[in-house]
């Protein structure tokens, strides 16, 4: 079974591995100023899904200090000066504010030498006519990539208003096609285990993705957390729903992996939830043992159903 990991897809672009440094914006979310909402989605944590991010500061300070953070676990074989990263804007909704600012905030990051690519998470409700125009611009600019990552989670609209997502499905669409006018490149974050979701349903928004003409560019699967200070951990604690065994969620991996184009890169296969804030699936803290796991069942499905076909395997990091 053929699937193309991240490292694998930086590799033949950069003609290295490169790292993401998590970095602030200093956005908030329509889902907790009262636009939408105030708890978020009930998934979310404090924290806006961004616990590993460099401390709040100016733009070179930030990356300072991922680098800081990021560098200890790089092999001392590559010297600092050739290392390239990526700025993964992560925490909120990072296209929710002032068009100008963000200009000013993303020319400052796309300027840095050493970045190789921005990354911006945002949601699909968050990305009016303006914002899409200033980021293309950018891009082109500094002739470098720039990945708008949108938090989806789920195609399922009952499952949406359980979560408190704020938004339906034809926002996605439309806004992913209008994305798609652009050189900018469109990542969807899926979350699997939501409650209420059966592996089917689950399925399904694969599938849906997997039929996106223009094709999808990249996709993170995410384990779902239940992390401490969410409405979603209310929720477990007051009445507990299924959550995935560790085997039964590398077997849906699997299948999902199946059904993803092949020049879709996949960015993420599990994902991290801070120790201190996990209630469960406390076997996710485990992550190389979930990474061989997953990597023996891919070569095991791979040995199945395509024995005689070149294999490629490998894993995704959010180092």
């Amino acid at each position: 079974m053929e699937y193309l990991s991240f490292n694998d897809a930086m590799r033949r672009r950069f003609g290295t591995k490169v790292y993401k440094l998590s970095l602030q914006s200093g956005c908030t979310c329509p889902n907790r100023d009262g636009t939408l909402g105030t708890g978020g989605c009930t998934f979310c944590s404090e924290g806006g899904s961004g616990e590993f991010a460099a401390p709040p500061a100016p733009v070179e300070e930030q990356i300072a200090a991922a680098k800081k953070r990021v560098d200890a676990k790089i092999p001392a074989s590559i010297p600092p000066e050739d290392r390239l990263y990526i700025a993964y804007y992560q925490s909120y909704t990072n296209t929710y504010g002032d068009v100008d600012r963000l200009r000013k905030l993303y020319a400052e990051t796309l300027a840095q030498p050493q970045i190789a690519a921005l990354s911006i998470g945002t949601r699909p409700d968050c990305l009016p006519p303006e914002m899409i125009r200033m980021l293309d611009d950018l891009g082109r600019t500094y002739n470098k990539p720039i990945w708008i990552e949108l938090g989806l989670q789920t195609i399922h609209e009952g499952t949406a208003r359980r979560i408190h997502r704020g938004y339906d499905l034809p926002v996605f669409e439309d806004t992913y096609r209008r994305l798609k006018e652009t050189n900018l490149e469109v990542i969807v974050h899926v979350i699997l285990g939501l409650p209420g979701e059966t592996r089917e349903d689950i399925l399904e928004t694969i599938r849906c993705l997997s039929r996106l003409d223009p094709p999808l560019d990249g996709i993170k699967l995410q384990l779902l957390h239940i992390l401490k200070g969410t409405q979603m951990a209310e929720e477990y604690q007051r009445e507990p729903f299924p959550l995935f065994t560790q085997e039964e969620y590398c077997d849906l991996v699997v299948d999902c992996l199946r059904l993803l184009p092949p020049e879709t890169v996949v960015h993420r296969l599990t994902g991290d939830g801070p120790r201190r804030l996990l209630i469960a699936p406390m076997w996710s803290t485990d992550k190389k043992g979930v990474l061989n796991m997953l990597n023996r069942k891919i070569r095991e499905a791979d040995r199945i159903s395509r024995p005689a076909r070149r294999r490629h395997y490998g894993t995704t990091s959010d180092i």
